[in-house]
């Protein structure tokens, strides 16, 4: 059968959710099909859906969700699918929804124009509750397995953070320093300090000569730049170490833009950006949780792109990346990842810094992406109500602590060591959550192929629960017709019903799109709203307002 014999569709309008001041001691869920599914929860007590159980299916990218309790619902990018009458299990429905294959790639609602017309197998009506029962006790084991390998997951995620913090508190090598009587930090930071000021002067000698050069021939061409002077950090304040490990023996502390040469990405132009060229440009989506992935949306610039961007923005083998911008107050950057080998001439682009570490590469690359770096980085969170932003001057101050080179280069090992183990088990985690959600998809298959469960001889033939269900619809449907027929007819003049452009014609603002759609002749079928709101767009002006549409005709 066909799904919308087996479902009605209720529009979710009357039971969207007014004040979106969501409270966990509130006792509504507010609910969407996606991921995040419970929004939150709200106290109003009005146009709560009630008529469980139910099925909430997002328009737009397919997902269902199967729901049993008092609900409302975030927005009207959805349908609320209800039995079409008591003869259907609905769980049973719902799981046929989860192995039907619509594509969702294009902007339109599925319900009505596809998914609703998708046929379901109907075996007899205790067959689906055997079914259900079987699947729901197979999901049970499946979702006790998945919830073991994720607290694996997790406790490897804190295992990983505590051997950082060990490693940068100077537990890690603690015994290593006492065998080896290391070079203090102090003097290494004094040699990093001599080296920069030695290059600079080099590149302020070579920059004099290069405008002599530029002045003999005659002015030809741009004036080569003026190198920039290495920047001078003030000390370290004792305040500023509070919070911070305990300063260690031979351990100095110093600034991110002492042990690094920093350089903020610049802002290429998209629209030079090929699919192919010279030079790759590494952009914000090619940085997450701490890799760096090339093959998403790659990006090129040609040869003829200006050789003193490439100078001054190119990024190479060895080379660390930090993220400045994401999501205000969610930690969903300031990720740090390491050019591998071969990689050269990559072009940085905006709210990316690349360093070049001046000490062990591993060693700084594992410092930032350590707590103690995070926590500091974020302190410097700026921006607006969802976008936050971390400034590469900002980073340059923040506080760390040091050893010599010698055991920065046993850190590491430990770390290599130790972390090759945990990657291994996060492989095989990984595998493990895949492979139980292709056995849960397998269980679907299997049970709408008719093998999950034994077929009982006894049960109600499948072609009699059709005929039963078609007429509990059909007596349905003549019980709304009857109940039409006896309402009183209203002798007032029944107002005309407009158009969306009429709508708009009737006020001198710009009108809520949802306002539009309730005071329009199509208030009882938003599907129709949207098909003639997509034949007027060329008359209509549309204005972002939040998560709201703001209409107007255009002039």
């Amino acid at each position: 059968m066909q799904f919308e014999e087996l479902v009605d569709y209720i529009q979710p309008t009357e039971f969207i959710v007014k004040s979106t001041e969501y409270r966990d001691n509130y006792k509504i869920p507010v609910l969407t099909a996606g991921k995040s599914f419970i929004k939150g929860y709200t106290n109003e007590q009005e146009g709560i859906f009630k008529k469980l159980p139910a099925i909430i299916f997002d328009d737009f990218t397919t997902a269902s969700r199967f729901v049993n309790f008092p609900f409302k619902v975030k927005s009207s990018a959805m349908k609320i699918l209800v039995p079409s009458c008591d003869l259907i299990n609905l769980k049973y429905v719902f799981y046929g929804m989860q192995i039907t294959d619509v594509r969702s790639d294009t902007h339109k609602r599925y319900w009505i124009s596809d998914f609703a017309k998708r046929y379901i197998p109907l075996p007899p009506l205790n067959e689906q509750n055997r079914i259900t029962d079987t699947i729901e006790e197979l999901f049970s084991e499946l979702d006790n397995g998945v919830a073991n390998l994720k607290l694996a997951q997790n406790q490897l995620k804190v295992y990983r953070q505590a051997l950082l913090k060990n490693a940068f508190e100077g537990k890690l090598t603690e015994q290593w320093r006492k065998e080896n009587n290391p070079e203090s930090a102090e003097k290494l930071l004094e040699r990093i300090k001599e080296e920069r000021q030695k290059r600079y002067e080099q590149e302020l000698k070579d920059w004099k000569a290069g405008v002599k050069a530029w002045e003999k021939e005659g002015k030809i061409g741009r004036k080569p730049g003026k190198p920039k002077a290495p920047i001078k950090y003030k000390p370290v304040s004792e305040s500023e170490t509070i919070g911070l490990p305990e300063e260690i023996e031979g351990w100095s502390y110093c600034r991110i833009g002492e042990i690094s040469e920093m350089t903020s990405g610049y802002a290429f132009k998209s629209k030079d950006f090929k699919k192919e060229g010279e030079f790759r440009v590494i952009r914000m989506g090619n940085l997450y949780e701490n890799r760096l992935d090339m093959s998403r949306s790659p990006a090129y610039l040609t040869k003829s792109t200006s050789i003193d961007l490439v100078d001054k923005y190119s990024a190479n083998e060895n080379d660390i990346l930090l993220t400045l911008t994401g999501t205000k107050y969610k930690r969903d950057y300031g990720y740090a990842v390491k050019i591998p080998k071969g990689e050269r001439n990559l072009l940085v682009n905006q709210r990316i810094l690349s360093l070049k570490p001046l000490i062990n590469n591993d060693f700084l690359l594992y410092l930032l992406r350590d707590n103690s770096f995070r926590d500091q980085f974020f302190s410097f969170e700026t921006g607006g109500v969802n976008q936050g932003n971390v400034s590469s001057v900002s980073v340059g101050t923040i506080v760390t602590l040091i050893p010599s080179l010698t055991e920065q280069e046993e850190i590491v090992n430990t770390f290599e060591s130790q972390f090759s183990i945990i990657d291994n088990l996060e492989k095989a985690i990984e595998s493990g959550l895949q492979k139980s959600e292709a056995l849960r998809q397998s269980i679907l298959k299997k049970a709408f192929e008719g093998k999950l469960v034994p077929q009982d001889p006894n049960d109600e033939p499948a072609s009699e629960l059709l005929k039963r269900i078609q007429a509990e619809k059909k007596k349905y449907l003549e019980e709304q017709k009857q109940q039409k027929k006896r309402k009183p007819k209203n002798t007032k003049k029944m107002s005309k019903e407009l158009s969306i452009e009429e709508v708009l014609k009737t006020s001198d603002k710009p009108m809520l799109a949802k306002e539009v759609w309730q005071k329009s002749k199509h208030k009882e079928n938003i599907e129709d709203f949207y098909k003639e709101l997509k034949d007027i767009q060329s008359k209509i002006k549309e204005v972002k307002k939040g998560t709201e549409s703001l209409l107007s005709l255009a002039k």
